[in-house]
């Protein structure tokens, strides 16, 4: 056996209540109070980022393709489902789905309220399941194979203003020339938290909005593209653009909702600085408490010294006795850590104020990748700052170090 290592381990833990077993303590506590609130604060940003980013992309896409204009009116320029894009998008093989859609303001009437909104009309390639999340009452619009059902969803937000139920009936009055109105049935109520959708969003049926601007059946507002990993829009934005008729263009959901994107973006820098202060605290620790016990060793290296044991093999003692509290530090960061960020998943154990964060409890995400470069990146550090304070076993005096006191 190593000779260094075994008497590392023989002085780790060796005195109940002595005072070398309080500072392992300390050392392992710190050390796993750092990585647990590291490994924690990356959960929730990514949790923040995923869920916040589903959203939006949830009902935008993650690229909108619509006929080019020099026009800012919320309403699209009708473009057709037999345009080259439309008829081969497929061979994208990053593509996951596209969603036809257009867009019509409207003023919407209930028993005594009126208020303006944004109808979005969807087709028969919507997928329901996905919006199913966000249904808080009643069922998601019914798309008649020919004709329309004249049924709508609205936020909760819409709904609570307007002091309107499932099953009610409303008016919406079209704003065109000249004025037409649609009277229509809510089925459903959704939330998504976010004000530029629950403030100003109804679902409605896409052949409604072809019927009001006399679009033919192959006429549609724009497309919805959705990706197979929304990390990646910047590498496939190019390659879209590339293969779309060159009278449609491209739109991008960051860049339509910079505002949100932006603040995703300021939440990493905030944590970044949050994990570099931490860790540096806990490598900072780390290297005290070790320096602390070598001072309180101090007669047992002058001892070894005196029996002829090598300035390398004395520090390789406390080089192993500070491998033993990282081992222990780390265990116990990790099981504090993943064990609370899984019951916070299961059980949504801390709340959060939906209109400010979008969200009404705290996210996680289970980034394992991150997780082990976290790990490893503490670990590795520490290890390096572990050498610091070995370096005084080579500047002690055999003699006065066994007449320490």
């Amino acid at each position: 056996m190593n000779l260094s290592y075994f008497i590392a381990k023989r002085i780790s833990f060796k005195r109940a209540g002595g005072f070398s077993t309080t500072i392992h303590r300390i050392a392992v506590g710190s050390l796993a109070m750092g990585l647990a609130v590291s490994l924690l604060a990356f959960m929730v940003l990514g949790g923040f980022q995923r869920n916040v980013s589903e959203k939006v992309y949830g009902f935008t896409g993650h690229f909108q393709v619509q006929r080019f204009t020099m026009s800012n009116a919320f309403e699209e320029a009708p473009f057709s489902l037999n345009s080259d894009f439309a008829q081969n998008y497929s061979k994208l093989s990053y593509i996951e789905k596209v969603q036809s859609f257009a867009h019509k303001a409207a003023l919407i009437k209930g028993e005594s309220e009126v208020e303006g909104i944004l109808m979005k009309g969807v087709g028969k390639d919507f997928d329901t399941l996905a919006f199913q999340k966000y249904i808080v009452e009643g069922r998601m619009i019914t798309i008649p194979d020919s004709g329309t059902s004249n049924e709508v969803m609205l936020s909760r937000v819409i709904a609570n203003k307007l002091l309107l139920k499932v099953g009610d009936k409303m008016t919406l009055y079209f704003v065109q020339d000249p004025p037409r109105f649609r009277r229509v049935e809510l089925v459903g109520i959704f939330e998504t938290y976010l004000e530029n959708f629950d403030d100003k969003i109804v679902i409605g049926e896409l052949q409604t909005i072809r019927n009001l601007n006399g679009w033919t059946q192959d006429q549609i507002g724009g497309l919805e593209i959705f990706v197979d990993d929304y990390k990646n829009v910047s590498s496939y934005l190019p390659d879209i653009e590339n293969s779309m008729d060159f009278d449609l263009k491209l739109i991008d959901s960051r860049d339509k909702f910079l505002e949100i994107f932006d603040w995703l973006t300021l939440l990493d820098t905030n944590v970044y600085v949050f994990i570099g202060l931490i860790g540096f605290v806990a490598i900072f620790n780390m290297g005290a408490i070790l320096f602390i016990l070598i001072m309180e060793r101090t007669q047992m290296i002058g001892l070894l010294k005196a029996l002829g044991a090598r300035n390398k093999q004395i520090r390789s003692i406390f080089f192993w006795n500070g491998m033993n509290i990282l081992g222990r530090g780390l265990l116990i960061g990790n099981v504090i850590g993943l064990g609370f960020g899984f019951l916070q998943d299961q059980f949504k154990l801390i709340p959060l104020d939906a209109a400010s964060y979008y969200m009404n409890y705290v996210p996680i995400d289970w980034n394992w990748p991150v997780f082990i470069s976290i790990n490893l990146g503490i670990g590795l550090l520490t290890a390096l700052v572990l050498w610091i304070p070995v370096l005084v076993i080579s500047r002690l005096d055999p003699i006065k170090s066994i007449k320490f006191d």
